[in-house]
């Protein structure tokens, strides 16, 4: 899966003039900072007093993700970017705040998929009433909601007047990280799934979605399992592709438009392409070996050839021994170009033909 670094949203949900909230927030971000850094999470603290919500005045049904106010173009931004939610939350009237519950009903397709923790607080249940009550609401925002919990009794954690939670509270907090994100990222390839940029795969369950610098682990390593039977067929190992490290991968992730078929988590295949002048170029076409013959090669080469609009040819090269790969492109129309042969390389191109 993609290394990215998890975003997790810490939202102090209360905003009551004088409410414990901000403190119970507060002690919640800097108790866990130091797990965070060593689970290579970022903690985003936010709180829903600052984002100036209104109750909900959107017209177009949250489910739409068509949003007309800028507080709640903001807001989905925010909500869209963190793969993990920690709410913390005091109870009112056996129930979550009406600021939680509109911060939710805001927003549709940006909570899916993704988990959420609860860190309560109250008198005789803890807050844990409110907890109760808000996992009903999301779950139906198809939001997760985790197994741990962090419940404070308010009369346990107050020292003249501070916020002192014990050392037991400490420890769940951390229980709660600890599979927030384990949680966050089993859900990893459903979110994907989700993505507006990505498209159905050949394969049952699999889709394809554009690769970019954070992807550079696991392009590293279908490289290197899809690149040795290069080299043992081509009797070389002088295949850049072999020797690249992660930081190189993502070099070159950034300049070239890349695409990578997934399916739970794992990056099947992969092609990548690039315009210079009137030719569109098209490399590191790989699959992984154990799914080869399935028609995901000519699957991937496909959707790279359909970026040719506007060009004049497409342009490839592979290994003059690579005989799996030259039966392919032969049978996809390319024929070897006689004057631009490197030893021990073939160049092929075809003409792209007006739409």
């Amino acid at each position: 899966m993609t290394t990215k670094r998890l975003r997790i949203l810490v939202l102090t949900c209360s905003t009551r003039p004088g409410a414990l909230g901000p403190a119970v927030g507060g002690w919640l971000t800097e108790t866990l900072t130091p797990v965070a850094k060593g689970l290579d999470v970022d903690l985003v603290p936010v709180a829903i007093g600052d984002l100036d919500l209104p109750f909900l005045d959107e017209e177009e049904h949250p489910s739409t993700g068509v949003h007309h106010h800028e507080h709640t173009r903001r807001w989905s931004r925010i909500v869209d970017d963190a793969d993990g939610f920690v709410f913390v939350t005091p109870e009112y009237n056996y129930g979550m705040p009406a600021t939680l519950k509109n911060a939710l009903d805001y927003l549709g397709p940006e909570w899916a998929w993704k988990p959420a923790g609860f860190v309560s607080y109250g008198h005789t249940s803890a807050g844990t009433r409110a907890v109760q009550h808000a996992k009903q609401v999301v779950t139906t925002l198809r939001l997760v909601p985790l197994g741990s919990t962090v419940a404070i009794r308010i009369a346990d954690a107050m020292r003249e007047d501070r916020f002192l939670p014990e050392a037991r509270h400490a420890d769940a907090a951390e229980g709660l990280l600890a599979e927030l994100v384990r949680v966050a990222q089993a859900l990893t390839p459903l979110r994907e799934r989700e993505r507006a940029d990505a498209v159905e795969g050949p394969l049952p369950g699999s889709y394809a979605r554009p690769l970019d610098p954070d992807d550079a682990g696991e392009v590293t390593v279908l490289q290197r399992c899809c690149w040795t039977e290069e080299a043992l067929a081509n009797d070389t190992l002088a295949i850049p592709a072999l020797h690249e490290t992660p930081e190189d991968v993502r070099t070159w992730l950034a300049d070239w438009d890349t695409t990578g078929l997934w399916r739970d988590g794992r990056l099947l295949g992969m092609v990548r392409t690039r315009r210079a002048g009137g030719d569109l170029h098209i490399g590191r076409l790989a699959v992984a070996p154990d799914l080869r013959g399935l028609g995901v090669g000519r699957w991937l080469l496909r959707r790279a050839e359909s970026a040719a609009e506007g060009c004049r040819r497409v342009v490839l090269f592979t290994g003059a021994a690579s005989h799996r790969n030259l039966a392919l492109y032969r049978q996809q129309g390319y024929v070897a170009l006689p004057d631009a042969q490197e030893e021990g390389v073939v160049s092929l191109a075809k003409a792209v033909v007006p739409a």
